[in-house]
C-alpha cells in the first residue's frame, strides 16, 4: 500500500507518525512540503481527498496566519489555499494519503486508520 507522508522533521507530530507509519512496517514516499512546496492545485486536491476544509489545513499558529488576515472567517476556501501554496508554513501537518484515503493526522494516532 503506498502512502505518502507531507512531513516537516521540525514538527514533533510528524515525527510521531512518521515512526507509526514506519512501526507499521510501511516505508512511506515522504515530501518535505517546506523545501518542495504543494502546488495550488495539489493542495485544492487535498482538500478533494479528506473530508477537510481548505481552512482545516490552515495552520492556525504563528504570526504569518495573523499577518495575512487569515483568521476573518469571510477569507474564501481559495484565498486560504492560495495562501498556502504562497506560504508553506501555513500548512497544517501532517497530512497521510494511502488508499484508504487522506487526513490531517493530528492526533498523530489518526494515522492509524489510513494504515493496513
Amino acid at each position: 500500500m503506498p502512502v505518502t507522508l507531507y512531513h516537516n522533521p521540525t514538527c514533533g507530530t510528524s515525527r510521531t507518525v512518521l515512526g507509526l507509519i514506519q512501526d507499521a512496517g510501511i516505508e512511506p514516499e515522504i515530501v518535505l512540503y517546506l523545501k518542495t512546496p504543494l502546488s495550488r492545485e495539489k493542495l485544492a486536491e487535498l482538500v478533494e481527498q479528506t473530508d477537510l476544509t481548505a481552512r482545516d489545513l490552515l495552520r492556525q499558529k504563528g504570526t504569518l496566519y495573523e499577518e495575512l488576515g487569515l483568521k476573518d472567517v469571510s477569507v474564501t476556501d481559495d484565498q486560504i489555499l492560495d495562501a498556502i501554496a504562497a506560504h508553506p508554513a501555513l500548512l497544517n501537518r501532517p497530512i497521510v494519503v494511502t488508499d484508504k484515503g487522506a487526513a490531517a493526522c493530528r492526533p498523530a494516532e489518526t494515522v492509524l486508520r489510513l494504515l493496513p
